[in-house]
């Protein structure tokens, strides 16, 4: 039997819950439906729900269709328990949206069909209340591809194993195939129909009564017919969708299997999997398996969270809804808040939107909600879990920030004995993006270790901006240049740099502050009203559609600041008498309408912030020294070649290069030298002196000269190789070493060409040698600065050796030392001189042989 997982949703009285007694009921789940006034509905099973006669927390019950095992998923429709509803999407295979006939689309409706459409699902929509509607269907499907979009129609009759012939021509024009199969067969077929739906082109509508159980046969036998359940792999694939707390304070987390299956006592990522508890309602039936398709309560996970993948899925990072207003905790039967704390924050692990905290400062717990109901719902919460008797209060509005053009950041982390260098480029996103965060980087350039440090340290942190400490969000960060070093590299070096690299593009970056609007619908408003309503609007910073008339009322919909909106109620209500309606939801983050004040009123001082420093740690005399975030600059030891200009960025060529040392003088080098190694014991940084007479009268010959040469530094410096890498690296290789073999063999100098390949799984190394000339690919875990500094240890006591890199570590390295060194540069120049030589002697040898017909002796 296939399983199809149907996530209902609507906004708040368009009589969600008594339409999914309706479902049960019809379909014989159950034996009566209930009903939220009776307060003994089947899955509002919670006492706050009976009291409030409102669904807060989703539900999950089944339903049988013919062949197909539908799992409902029930979720609150108020504005205010959004988070709620849009954590069930995580599961849900379809979704069926409820839209009151009466009522038509309200600002929450708008608000779950972005979630809808965020999250990619097919919908199946229910108009309820048709009863009591004035309107016709044509009416209301009309609104819905007004307010909506395009897609939407009257399924009505079509449950019969063939598509009537008015919604095929009405569906015809969705897509090219169905255009395409209607003209051929003057009709389409069940199996076209499907797929319109499953692809979010069409959306079938069905009209009735829940509370009459009226149309709902027809709505089970559409959904039954057109819904289309996924392919399930066969590989192990599940995704946790809500954390929530049994019976003894027992932790479960609901997961939906989407490949393969979940058995008792398997292990997901170290822990063990104890129990299985299959929901309908507020029973349970526990099982020993979960299969594909299949969802379930499961206990013994204690580390999961909302979003998280397991097997083959991946984690889903953030969410659309965002809590919009910070709220203040306290207690008000003498509990210790410090102590409340660690209890409370657990509430976080249900709902990640809490964001539940602790104001040092302040001696404050602190929360974000999304309304006032929500609110309520904790305050209950606490007191029956915790025994708590709380007041929370509402505090500042939920600012965030972010920034309007690129901006780039360096974050330099070098304490004694502590090095890396992180180079980042922050862009704007979209609103409602979030952070992204990505490398422009390849392994060559830095380690992929060091790299994974990086994007996990910046996903991981939420930054907050420096206007007034409140999140960020809505910008990429891109890594552009990276360095770390050989042996004083840790981790926890990467961390330091990368997060001062946020801050320090921040800091130089054009910000703006963003606050949260409402999106509303004001419903009701006398006509001789309509102009107070409007211009008390527009004071309150609000943006208008215009006025619409419904018969002898009229109404008014945009988008408007969170905080003066909803203290505009109590106002709205007086003036309209009390026949005025106001429906606020969450319409996301719009710049802030007064920020000066704002920023002024919070206080905030980036520089101040030790926790989100700005400015870069470089060593110097053998101790770490603090570098202010706007001279950070003129220490940097990487240039990534990226610049900002006028808004826009620009990448010059020659990124991520160290300056070779043809760009420093000797001192330069020296105190580079002094600063990362100490004391220098070594007089100068030149060639060892050899008496040759005095070693030939030894027997000891001429020493011969080694060039040791770091392949990929090479290439990635030499213009010509650096073009053809970009398409084939191994064609770059392969005329590196046909230029240094060739120079070999004109020098006279053993030349060893050394390629990283330590990131090869049981990678031996290799070397290919011909007649002075070697070429080396490094061991599994060996790099080729490893293996450069080995090879001057082991060979340098004997000859003479030069290395070749544009690698500042190598160089630095070489300088410590006392080993000869030469940059990419350099060896660039001196084989293209060595390539005009040769040319020049051809050249002579064939002007030779065209005017003398006497062989030459070579």
């Amino acid at each position: 039997m296939e399983t199809l997982t149907l996530a209902i949703l609507a906004h708040v009285d368009a009589g969600k819950t008594t339409c999914a007694e309706a479902m049960l009921y019809k379909s014989g789940a159950i034996r009566s439906a209930g009903r939220v006034d009776h307060r003994d509905a089947f899955l509002d099973t919670h006492f706050i729900e009976k009291q409030r006669g409102i669904t807060v927390f989703a539900k999950t019950a089944e339903l049988r269709l013919g062949s197909l095992n539908v799992q409902l998923l029930d979720t609150p429709g108020h504005a205010d328990l959004a988070a709620e509803a849009e954590r069930v999407l995580f599961a849900a295979d379809c979704a069926l949206l409820i839209v009151s006939g009466p009522d038509g689309v309200q600002a929450h409706t708008e608000t779950l069909w972005q979630l809808l459409k965020s999250y990619r699902l097919p919908v199946f929509v229910w108009i309820n209340k048709m009863d009591i509607c004035l309107r016709s269907r044509d009416e209301i499907v009309e609104e819905l591809q007004e307010q909506l979009g395009s897609g939407f129609a009257d399924f009505s009759g079509s449950a019969g194993g063939s598509v009537p012939a008015e919604l095929a021509e009405t569906l015809a024009d969705l897509s090219d195939y169905a255009t395409e199969e209607y003209l051929r067969t003057d009709g389409l077929d069940i199996v076209t129909v499907r797929r319109l739906i499953a692809e979010r082109r069409a959306f079938p509508c069905f009209f009735g009564s829940a509370l009459k159980i009226e149309g709902i046969e027809e709505l089970l036998g559409g959904l039954a017919e057109f819904a289309t359940v996924p392919e399930r792999p066969e590989e192990f694939g599940a995704r946790v969708f809500k954390i929530s707390r049994a019976e003894q304070d027992l932790r479960l987390s609901w997961i939906k299997v989407t490949g393969g299956s979940l058995k008792l006592r398997d292990v997901m990522n170290g822990e063990k999997v104890t129990q299985i508890r299959k929901y309908n309602g507020r029973k349970f039936e526990a099982v020993d398996e979960l299969r594909a398709g299949e969802i379930a309560a499961t206990a013994g996970l204690e580390k999961t969270f909302a979003g998280q993948g397991l097997g083959t899925e991946k984690d889903l990072k953030t969410s659309v809804l965002r809590s919009l207003v910070e709220y203040d905790i306290s207690f008000t039967d003498g509990t210790d808040s410090k102590a409340a704390f660690l209890k409370l924050k657990r509430l976080s692990d249900e709902d990640p939107q809490l964001r539940i905290s602790w104001d040092e400062r302040l001696s404050q717990i602190k929360a974000e909600f999304m309304g006032r109901v929500q609110v309520e719902v904790l305050e209950s919460v606490i007191e029956d879990r915790f025994g708590y008797k709380t007041e929370i209060k509402r505090g500042r509005t939920s600012y965030r920030e972010t920034i309007a053009a690129p901006a780039y950041g360096v974050g330099h982390f070098e304490p004694l004995r502590h090095y890396a260098e992180v180079h980042l480029l922050l862009e704007p996103l979209p609103a409602g993006t979030g952070i992204l965060v990505e490398s422009a980087l390849s392994t060559d350039e830095l380690d992929a270790v060091w790299q994974s440090q990086i994007m996990s340290c910046l996903m991981g942190k939420e930054h907050v901006g420096v206007l007034t400490g409140s999140p960020l969000t809505d910008v990429k960060m891109t890594l552009v240049a990276g360095r770390s070093h050989l042996k004083h590299t840790e981790g926890g070096d990467f961390r330091e740099a990368s997060l001062r690299a946020v801050r320090n593009a921040l800091m130089q970056a054009e910000n703006v502050l963003l606050e949260p609007f409402y999106s509303f619908r004001m419903g009701n408003i006398p006509p001789e009203q309509i102009g107070r309503a409007i211009s008390d609007l527009r004071g309150l910073h609000a943006r208008l559609k215009s006025p619409v008339q419904h018969g002898k009322t009229m109404s008014l919909e945009g988008i408007g600041p969170v905080a003066p909106l909803e203290d505009y109620l109590p106002e709205f209500l007086s003036y309209t008498r009390g026949a005025g309606r106001l429906s606020l939801a969450a319409a996301g983050y719009y710049p802030c309408t007064d920020p000066d004040k704002v920023i002024e009123e919070t206080g905030y001082d980036p520089e101040r912030d030790v926790e989100n420093p700005a400015g870069s740690v470089f060593c110097s005399h053998g101790s770490g020294v603090n570098v202010p975030w706007d001279k950070v600059r003129d220490y940097m030891h990487l240039d990534s070649g990226i610049r900002i200009s006028e808004g826009s960025v620009k990448a010059e060529e020659g990124g991520q290069h160290l300056r070779s040392t043809a760009d420093y003088d000797e001192k330069e080098l020296e105190s580079i030298m002094l600063r990362e190694f100490g004391p220098i014991k070594r007089p100068k940084y030149t060639s060892p002196v050899y008496n040759r007479a005095e070693d030939t009268k030894q027997g000891k010959g001429v020493r011969k000269t080694y060039l040791i040469v770091d392949g990929y530094n090479m290439i990635f410096a030499w213009k010509e190789l650096q073009e053809t890498a970009r398409t084939d690296i191994a064609a770059a290789r392969d005329r590196l070493s046909d230029l240094l073999e060739s120079y070999s063999a004109l020098r006279g100098t053993e030349v060893l060409l050394v390629f990283d390949a330590y990131k090869v799984p049981g990678g031996q190394g290799s070397t290919g040698k011909i007649e002075g000339f070697r070429v080396v690919y490094t061991k599994e875990g060996e790099s080729a600065d490893a293996f450069i500094e080995r090879m001057v240890r082991e060979i340098g006591k004997n000859y003479n050796v030069k290395i070749v890199s544009s690698d500042g570590m190598i160089q630095l390295s070489a300088l410590k030392s006392g080993t000869l060194r030469m940059s990419a540069r350099e060896l660039e120049a001196e084989v293209e001189r060595m390539s005009a030589e040769i040319a020049e002697f051809l050249d002579e040898q064939r002007r030779s042989n065209t005017f003398s017909n006497t062989p030459r002796q070579v």
